[in-house]
């Protein structure tokens, strides 16, 4: 089993020559560098988003409880949509484009990020689950996650909500039995 945390900074951002207003971006990054890349973003001022997990990991003489990045190779950071703002985190050592077209990237819907910050928080039971685009949309009416929202599947009988975070096509599912939900 595994436990899902998250890293979360929220470093007052260097004021840019730009009036439009920040959005979330996935940055990709060396692998085995996500902790370093959200480290330096931080100390430039620039507000990130690292989610974690936690697993057992065995060696032959012990055992030790390791935290992952739970998208590997990405790290997430809220950036104006300029140049200059871009250019901020393309210079961080370790990583290596904005997720998107045109090397401009594609932002995330805050939503997307709130929802896995919100079950990072809980440390909810999760699995990974193949990127969705299809099925329908559901939002939880009750509970600890009430306003999340994602796609509604069914896994071995159980009700699971499934929340994607388009721009690097990877998705988190978790079960919702015993939560009132409702359609998008």
């Amino acid at each position: 089993m595994s436990t899902l945390t998250h890293e979360w900074n929220s470093a007052v951002p260097v004021p840019v020559s730009a009036p439009d207003e920040q959005s979330w971006y996935a940055l990709l990054t060396r692998a085995r560098h996500e902790k370093i890349v959200a480290q330096r973003l931080r100390e430039v001022g620039v507000t990130s988003f690292l989610p974690t997990i936690t697993q057992e990991r065995r060696w032959s003489d012990r055992k030790k409880m390791v935290e992952f990045p739970l998208f590997s190779c990405y790290v997430f950071a809220k950036l104006f949509p300029t140049n200059e703002g871009r250019m901020k985190a393309l210079r961080i050592e370790g990583v290596y484009s904005l997720v998107g077209t045109r090397g401009e990237g594609t932002t995330i819907p805050d939503e997307q990020i709130e929802a896995v910050r919100r079950i990072a928080e809980e440390q909810l039971t999760w699995h990974t689950h193949p990127f969705l685009k299809i099925g329908q949309r559901v939002r939880i009416r009750s509970g600890a996650l009430n306003g999340v929202e994602g796609i509604l599947t069914a896994r071995s009988g159980e009700s699971t909500l499934v929340v994607s975070v388009d721009a690097i096509q990877r998705s988190l599912a978790v079960r919702i039995e015993g939560y009132d939900v409702e359609p998008v």
